[in-house]
């Protein structure tokens, strides 16, 4: 029996790769104020270490990643991936400069690079549509899991020191990529996903793909200013111990349970309930999308002006933990549903490098430059402004979901090989 006849355990075995991917990831955040303590670093260097050098590596790596995914085993695709990031997780711990730290940054983007495309391509032929968005609400509550585990990590083992926590965390993705390498995934045979065209071609037909469909270019134009908040939570333990006065160890654990239980939440409800609406609401899954946007942004804006003592500030973080990952079920059941088969790790590796170059790595470059530059100029509150600019790009992403949302349906051509 094929390992691809229970895809609900093919889920959560990707469920549980991507939580490792995010622990890997985002323990740079959670021992934030140690790590810039110990290497000397601004806070554009920091900003570039959990920005910029994702662009270098993760946002064009995913892209070459998600052709091989199209054409190759995407189980050797994710194995071979996983080995690369663990291996140079483990030398994050090691580095005693910001050059060092950002060359072994570098390597691990490079390796996370090859999980998303392959994961999501192997989903959307495992599911049907119409239970899509909820399958990758659930492999990526993998990003709230891993972040919150990361702040949780981080604030329990603070004694332990950063760089032990880097190696044991090296150490463990070995032993989770070992596996995999054993699990086959023929492409281009009967009752299998069509393979991809050689990386060239099958760029070009990818863009010729996104050129022809508006609906795919205003989801993935949302989608992707939506991870401006991604700036936020970079900042946001800096802002919170430097211009709101809580306590480093005591805030991370704070942002990890409540990463945890509203970025899960909204993992959940985006993906299920995305589903659902999609089915009734006006513009499917788009206009789920911008309703959720509606909700949650005015929170998220108007905690940027309360002391830290206000239960607003609390609600405004949740709303910020919530909305992004709502999105991510909708969202790529929409880019997915509009894709030829052949195209679908390609096309999540565009979207890939696409988050990566705007958001992450312009978007926390840009705000350490910013915010350092504001504090030289004498401001008591550089991250604060900082931060709420970033809040308003989610309202504008719910402007591109509503255009998204005047599309056409999903393309019904796509059929999956399993409708569990």
């Amino acid at each position: 029996m094929s390992w691809k006849s229970n895809p609900r355990a093919v889920l959560i075995a990707l469920l549980v790769i991507h939580i490792l991917a995010h622990i890997d990831r985002n323990m740079v955040l959670g021992f934030s104020p140690q790590i810039t303590r110990d290497l000397a670093l601004s806070n554009a260097q920091y900003g570039f270490l959990t920005g910029a050098v994702w662009v270098l590596s993760f946002g064009v790596m995913a892209l070459f990643m998600g052709t091989l995914a199209d054409r190759f085993s995407r189980t050797r695709v994710m194995a071979a991936g996983i080995l690369v990031w663990s291996a140079c997780t483990a030398a994050s711990g090691m580095a005693h400069s910001f050059e060092q730290m950002a060359l072994a940054r570098f390597f691990v983007a490079s390796g996370e690079a090859a999980l998303v495309p392959a994961a999501v391509s192997l989903l959307a032929e495992l599911f049907s549509a119409e239970r899509r968005g909820g399958a990758m609400g659930v492999f990526f509550m993998g990003i709230p899991l891993g972040i919150g585990l990361s702040f949780l990590l981080a604030g329990s083992f603070e004694s332990q020191g950063w760089r032990s926590t880097f190696t044991a965390l090296g150490v463990a993705g070995v032993m989770v990529a070992l596996p995999l390498v054993l699990l086959r995934d023929h492409r281009g045979t009967k009752d299998e996903a069509p393979r991809g065209a050689p990386f060239r071609q099958q760029v070009r037909n990818v863009f010729a793909v996104l050129r022809s469909s508006r609906t795919i270019q205003a989801a993935i134009a949302g989608f992707v200013l939506a991870h401006m908040a991604f700036v936020g939570l970079a900042f946001m333990q800096l802002w919170l111990v430097r211009e709101r006065g809580f306590d480093p160890g005591q805030i991370a654990r704070q942002i990890g349970g409540l990463q945890i239980l509203f970025g899960v939440l909204g993992s959940l409800v985006g993906g299920v309930l995305g589903d659902r609406f999609a089915r009734r609401m006006a513009g499917g899954h788009a206009g789920f999308m911008a309703t959720l946007v509606v909700l949650c942004a005015p929170l998220m804006i108007a905690s940027r002006f309360v002391p830290a003592g206000s239960p607003l500030l609390y609600v405004g973080l949740c709303a910020s933990f919530f909305l992004p990952l709502a999105l991510y079920g909708p969202a790529l059941a929409v880019i997915q549903g509009h894709t030829p088969a052949q195209m679908r790790s390609t096309v999540t590796g565009v979207t890939m490098l696409l988050i990566n170059v705007v958001a992450i790595a312009i978007g926390n470059l840009a705000a350490g430059a910013v915010s350092d530059r504001l504090a030289a100029g004498g401001s008591t509150s550089p991250l604060t402004t900082v931060l709420l600019a970033t809040d308003v790009f989610s309202v504008i992403a719910g402007v591109f979901f509503i255009l998204a949302a005047r599309g056409p349906k999903v393309m019904g051509a796509q059929t999956p090989i399993a409708a569990h």
